[in-house]
């Protein structure tokens, strides 16, 4: 699986700046978040929507301050601190406080499918993250997917995990100048097929050669 797009990080950065509000959307959407493409522009941009709820704007802007922390920060590991500070970022205010960066006490249900996540331990989570970073046989590209599929089927905090997971790959792709990945409204109702297939099953294979044949944006510079 080699590497769509080979950026220097200040190029892939540039994609992302010029991009920002769509990814935030789509982002948004794949977590059920109901907001339409003007309406995140407005509130990325410090405006008022009526008719939103106050989490949905809070939401949007929590996405807006946790794409601006992987954007502005390249000297920072893929570690589980992260994990956890992205977390923080992305679902502030919207759950408990005792439940911001921390693994999830509580089981949890997937829609969908009768499949149920293993418990989160820390030591056990750590230990995961560090055997895929240490995969140096392949491409950042397919690392970055691999780890992002890990923390969507590990479900190890109580909300936001589809979110973390995009933005925590998002950071490895832009460090690598690999390019964004984002999946199209299009393209989400396949995706969440896909997913729950990969829940139930735990290979990765199929969804893995999706997202990277359908769901990695940048730019040719050849062109």
């Amino acid at each position: 699986m080699e590497n769509k797009f080979n950026l220097t990080r200040e190029q892939n950065v540039f994609v992302a700046k010029r991009n920002i509000v769509d990814y935030i959307w789509k982002s948004a959407n794949l977590e059920g978040i109901g907001v339409t493409y003007p309406e995140t522009q407005v509130i990325y941009d410090g405006g008022i929507v009526n008719g939103l709820t106050v989490d949905k704007i809070i939401a949007i802007n929590n996405l807006k301050y946790a794409w601006q922390f992987i954007l502005e920060n390249d000297k920072i590991d893929y570690d589980f601190k992260v994990l956890c500070h992205l977390h923080k970022l992305t679902c502030d205010k919207l759950v408990l406080e005792e439940n911001l960066g921390k693994l999830r006490k509580v089981s949890v249900n997937i829609g969908g499918t009768t499949w149920r996540p293993q418990f989160p331990i820390e030591s056990q989570i750590k230990e995961e993250l560090e055997m895929l970073l240490k995969n140096n046989n392949k491409t950042k590209t397919e690392l970055a997917i691999e780890i992002m599929l890990w923390i969507m089927r590990r479900q190890m905090f109580i909300d936001g995990n589809k979110r973390v997971a995009m933005l925590f790959a998002n950071k490895i792709m832009i460090d690598n100048g690999c390019g964004i990945i984002s999946i199209s409204q299009e393209n989400q109702p396949m995706f969440f097929e896909k997913l729950i297939k990969f829940y139930e099953t735990g290979d990765n294979s199929d969804l893995k050669k999706w997202i990277y044949d359908t769901s990695i944006d940048g730019i040719d510079l050849n062109n």
